[in-house]
């Protein structure tokens, strides 16, 4: 039987739903690579996902589309913004799995915001 991380990263997109400090749940599709026992994202550093994530780790993921619509049901999760390094591993994996648009869409980022605009994220599911 496949676990959870092997349902999430099968798909392109997971749809992350991150929370404010008032409690206000914020979904957000992504694009999603499993990375061992982990999931892991990729944004810009001062995305409102990363900064709800660095204020508070609990996160809810489910399969989804483009659009967001869930295709399956959520799980819970623990998610941490990645240090440089990890920063590194994240883009490297997104271009992977994403060979085209991965590649596309990160060089856009790093033009427009600088080298050190991106973060990775890695998802526990709990």
């Amino acid at each position: 039987m496949a676990s959870e991380v092997d349902r999430l990263a099968a798909g392109k997109y997971v749809l992350v739903t991150t929370f404010r400090r008032n409690g206000t749940p914020v979904a957000t599709p992504v694009w999603v690579v499993r990375d061992g026992d982990e999931l892991v994202i990729w944004t810009e550093k001062n995305t409102g996902k990363a900064k709800r994530i660095r204020n508070n780790g609990e996160v809810e993921l489910a399969a989804c589309d483009l659009r967001g619509r869930p295709s399956g049901p959520a799980v819970k999760g623990r998610a941490r913004v990645l240090d440089t390094t990890g920063a590194a591993k994240a883009r490297r994996l997104i271009k992977s799995k994403f060979p085209v648009t991965g590649r596309i869409m990160i060089a856009v980022g790093r033009i427009r915001h600088g080298a050190d605009s991106d973060v990775g994220i890695a998802i526990s599911v709990t």
